[in-house]
């Protein structure tokens, strides 16, 4: 699984990050200091305190027309010595809108050697890592192209489809074939198919997000039978139309094994509660491995109850601009998850952020953070990025060798405000922490939750739309709400933000009291299909911690079974 990587890469990296940082800015400036973007800087030169004066640190915006030049036909040296080879489109699901990232072969590449050697890390951590299989649920979307004919393809897309990426398919329970086809549902049943029928190789579950993982379980939920009989059968149902699934399913499925299809009868249909069942079904597994850090901790509650609280692995940090770091104790509480900056990756800088969430404007290098500091990160790449702004809070935890690690906190902009409160991703966090421990003591467990600033109200106030399913199944089907505790989530959650939002929350003041929606099981996944079908991959969609489109909340709002309100002003 390591793909040649070992430890000892990451000690000499680490133990010089200065120099090697030096020499990956000297070398970016040597390839981009006659790019028709950085000669008006530089002048051709790639002197690094020449960079550091003249360099203006920038936003996406800034630097967009010249990507959309390129995208238009323009050559790649207008901001790339090296030839941008894809665009890497954004998600959108954190900001609202999709961007588009240059990249080249050098991107690829950093991604293939930033996965091999977390693989290596994982290998000391983790016994029989080598040796086993991961079932991870991995997505392709389909891919556009530019004016001039280039690919636009989500950045986990355009790594699976990569060259680079074909050695880590190896280890991984579906074949590459699977991984490839672009209906989702197809692919998510034959990867569910391929992964039950080896379950006793795998030793470790995920994906890239949590939120996709929790709908894969709802997804099983709905069609353990059919996969069941198709094992009992050694057959794939008729509605698997996409040829190399189905050759690649049937290679795997074998001959007719009816021992397998009534265990999964057993566990999945026998049992009066779900809890565990991805450890029943695949006993060997040893972690879940996804991103549970800043919003996707959301998710926690219910990947523990599903999985009988296995370690969560957060393993990589990494977006569409560059990979950033690993996380080298990866068997570590969630809230506890730090990455270890690989300083060959960019060029890396941090301007200090105040506790007002404002820059202080100074800059430093990445060998120069403050332990216990909070910084917003700045990326300089190989494929035209200069200076530019990714959007992320970070806070410094500690130090591996020379090289800082860091937690992430959130990312920059105010996300929730109707009056003039700004509340961040990482005061929601809070605020749905406090709320789960009350759901989770009435055995309600949260599958789903988002939120908007419901300004049409006078005065506005905040809703937060949730997905409950009950721990133990009732024989109905049916959600049983209690007034008391819904009651109760809006009043803790309350509690949990701001000071100013509290101050500004007193009775006849400019903030409503909060408001809990809850909604039909299943919403969130025809959210999911909503962004989905509108262009998100389903590989990185993340379930957005706030809505604004009008059109998402509508599918929201359909499914609406019943609202509650905080009763009371939370102390100030």
């Amino acid at each position: 699984m390591s793909q040649g990587c070992d430890l000892s890469v990451l000690e000499e990296l680490t133990s010089n990050a200065k120099q090697i940082q030096d020499d990956v800015l000297n070398k970016i400036l040597k390839a981009n200091a006659n790019t028709e973007y950085l000669s008006r800087f530089l002048e051709g030169s790639s002197d690094k305190e020449l960079f550091k004066k003249n360099i203006p640190v920038v936003s996406y915006e800034h630097v967009k027309p010249y990507i959309d030049r390129v995208a238009n036909g323009e050559p790649s040296d207008i901001i790339s010595g090296e030839p941008i080879t894809t665009f890497n489109r954004s998600s959108g699901t954190s900001s609202g809108n999709q961007k588009i990232y240059p990249a080249n072969n050098i991107y690829f590449e950093n991604q293939l050697f930033g996965y091999a050697l977390s693989s290596a890390v994982m290998s000391k951590h983790v016994d029989g890592y080598k040796q086993g299989k991961v079932m991870v649920f991995s997505f392709t979307h389909r891919i556009s192209t530019t004016p001039c004919g280039l690919p636009v393809a989500p950045a986990l897309t355009s790594f699976i489809k990569s060259k680079q990426y074909l050695s880590m398919a190896k280890n991984c329970t579906s074949p590459y074939e699977i991984v490839l086809c672009p209906d989702p549902k197809q692919s998510k049943y034959c990867q569910l198919l391929c992964g039950l029928v080896q379950r006793n190789e795998v030793v470790g579950v995920g994906a890239t997000f949590p939120s996709v993982l929790v709908r894969v379980i709802n997804f099983l939920e709905k069609y353990w039978k059919e996969l069941a009989s198709n094992i009992w059968s050694g057959t794939v149902s008729d509605w698997i139309t996409d040829l190399s699934c189905r050759d690649s399913v049937s290679t795997i499925l074998g001959e007719p094994n009816a021992e397998l299809a009534d265990l999964i009868e057993h566990e999945c249909g026998g049992q009066k509660s779900w809890q565990g069942i991805i450890t029943r079904l695949w006993p060997k597994t040893k972690y879940i491995e996804t991103i549970v850090t800043g919003t996707m901790s959301q998710h926690i509650p219910a990947l523990d109850y599903y999985s009988n609280e296995l370690p969560l692995v957060s393993k990589v940090y990494a977006s569409s601009e560059a990979f950033f770091g690993i996380n080298v104790n990866p068997l570590s509480k969630p809230q506890h998850v730090s990455y270890t900056f690989l300083p060959n990756m960019s060029y890396f800088e941090f301007v200090e952020v105040d506790d007002d969430g404002g820059t202080t404007g100074e800059i430093v290098d990445l060998v120069n953070v403050k332990l216990g500091s909070y910084y917003e990160l700045l990326v300089t790449n190989f494929s035209g990025l200069h200076r530019c702004r990714v959007g992320d809070v970070l806070q410094v935890t500690g130090f591996y060798n020379n090289t800082p690690q860091f937690r992430f906190v959130r990312r920059k902009n105010t996300v929730l405000c109707v009056d003039v409160e700004p509340t961040t991703e990482e005061d929601i966090s809070k605020a749905l922490a406090r709320a789960t421990v009350v759901l989770e003591s009435s055995d309600l467990i949260l599958t789903g939750f988002t939120c908007f600033g419901d300004i049409s109200t006078v005065p506005g106030h905040y809703v937060f739309y949730v997905e409950l399913k009950a721990k133990v199944n009732n024989g109905t089907n049916v959600l049983q709400l209690d007034n008391k505790v819904l009651v109760e989530c809006c009043c803790v959650m309350e509690e949990s933000l701001s000071s100013l939002y509290r101050r500004l929350r007193v009775k006849d003041g400019p903030i409503g009291p909060l408001e809990v929606r809850v909604v039909q099981q299943g919403t969130f996944d025809s959210l999911m299909e909503f962004f989905v079908a509108r262009g998100t991959s389903i590989s990185q969609y993340k379930t957005p911690m706030c809505i604004s489109s009008a059109e998402a909340l509508k599918v929201l709002e359909d499914k609406v079974l019943a609202r509650f309100f905080s009763d009371k002003s939370p102390p100030v």
